[in-house]
């Protein structure tokens, strides 16, 4: 077998312009040759951007999620009574959907083992919020990260080189090749991970919108279908929402801002936004975890989670059990910021027609709340409190943005995206829905 045939056989020619579908052999000759360094890079990259013109069919996606992810280790759950059932977010702005929800769907005996990423560009981190938490760890062994999962229900951690080590391998030549919009080498990037961490089922959240990787309705539904198809290949139970992106989500855009907006949303009293997407997705997972027969009983259960303050407590000994220091974070609650201020005021009377999820998130960048590089650091209280949304009223002066910056330098140019970002009308603008569409295969 030769990587030249298997790039031809993708590529296609006279008679098959789309290619050919792999077998199950051939992907394993090429990422498995890649990995071992036996295929040189110049060949991968040809074959990524033969899949990134042709595609993949869903069964073929599968087998390429299926050879990535048995690349390195997997994390074994076996002698953990189940189910397992994970979430997985396309990425955004304001996006703490995981943190509270984690908790939540523990609380109604669902596990879910959660393997979480940094913030990259405008898109925020899971990790970097956990780790805003005085002492919180999410470098875990694989025996820690197990045994969390027994003690709370859940447990947060990132990948480590052993675990998918063909997609960090893939990724990386994604990048520097143009080929990083490819649906399927997208669905077996995400896939892949959330196989390997051991969830038993999954629900995607496919962000749509300015801020997110899918700017309109028919890529992220193209994605959503293409993760819900190969993770039904690949035998798993696979619920995909495709939810809106275009502002930022919640009242916060920040590392341990967005922990604070986290433990109110835990309490009852969050954002309306946040709090709908969160339960809604507490709701198809209480559903893939066999403790609610309907979407509207997982959602009553989700609810009566929070109400009875089991979900914070779980949160709360997760943060100890964890590494962090629970009582500083109690104690920290609302008083935590970065000594570089700034407001953002309203510019004119009128109503907020928008508050573009993108530039904010850019603006995120500049303050410390994100990183272009993955070797950059974050700072922990930098980012934005939102006082004004898309359709409430203003008066010119009115304060929209509470704006903090890692250094006095960040903020001015923090403030002219926020500015670009912030748009205005003289009549209220028509509310927009969160969720715009569902696929299922469960």
């Amino acid at each position: 077998m030769r990587a030249v045939d298997i790039i031809m056989k993708k590529r296609g020619g006279p008679g098959r312009p789309n290619g050919s579908e792999l077998s199950r052999e051939e992907i394993e000759f090429l990422i498995g040759g890649y990995v071992k360094g036996e295929i040189p890079e110049y060949q991968v990259s040809s074959w990524l951007m033969a899949v990134f013109f042709n595609g993949m069919t869903f069964a073929e996606t599968g087998v390429l999620t299926d050879v990535m992810l048995k690349s390195g280790g997997v994390i074994d759950l076996s002698g953990i009574a189940g189910p397992f059932v994970d979430k997985h977010s396309t990425g955004g702005v304001g996006d703490k959907i995981s943190l509270p929800l984690a908790p939540i769907v523990a609380a109604l005996g669902v596990k879910d083992p959660m393997m979480s990423g940094r913030a990259l560009g405008h898109t925020g981190g899971t990790l970097d919020k956990l780790e805003s938490i005085t002492g919180y760890r999410t470098g875990l062994s694989v025996p820690e990260f197990r045994d969390f999962i027994q003690k709370t229900g859940f447990a947060m951690t990132g990948q480590t080189k052993e675990i998918v080590p063909a997609d960090r391998l893939l990724y990386a030549l994604r990048d520097v090749t143009g080929t990083v919009e490819s649906v399927p080498l997208i669905t077996a990037s995400i896939l892949s991970k959330k196989v390997a961490e051991g969830a038993d089922s999954l629900v995607f959240d496919v962000k749509c919108g300015t801020g997110a990787f899918m700017k309109n309705i028919d890529d992220a539904k193209r994605l959503a279908e293409s993760l819900v198809g190969t993770g039904q290949a690949m035998g798993k139970k696979v619920v995909a929402l495709i939810t809106d992106m275009n502002e930022p989500l919640g009242d916060t855009v920040g590392n341990f801002l967005e922990i604070e907006e986290t433990m109110d949303i835990l309490e009852g009293k969050g954002p309306a936004d946040v709090t709908e997407l969160t339960l809604a997705i507490a709701a198809w997972m209480a559903v893939l975890g066999e403790r609610a027969k309907t979407v509207a009983e997982g959602r009553s259960l989700a609810e009566k989670a929070v109400a009875s303050g089991r979900a914070m407590e779980l949160f709360l000994e997760n943060v100890a059990l964890q590494g962090g220091d629970a009582k500083k974070l109690l104690a920290d609650r609302g008083k935590r910021r970065s000594a570089h201020r700034a407001e953002f005021r309203a510019a004119s009377d009128g109503y907020i027609a928008s508050i573009e999820a993108f530039k904010t998130g850019l603006a995120g960048v500049y303050l410390g709340v994100g990183r272009n590089r993955t070797e950059e650091a974050v700072c922990p209280e930098a980012g934005m409190i939102l006082h004004k949304h898309k359709g409430d009223a203003v008066k010119k002066g009115d304060l929209i943005m509470e704006v903090y910056g890692k250094d006095e330098a960040s903020l001015e140019p923090a403030l002219k995206l926020i500015g670009e970002a912030v748009s205005y009308a003289s009549e209220r603008p028509a509310a927009g829905k969160l969720i715009l569409g569902e696929i299922t295969a469960v």
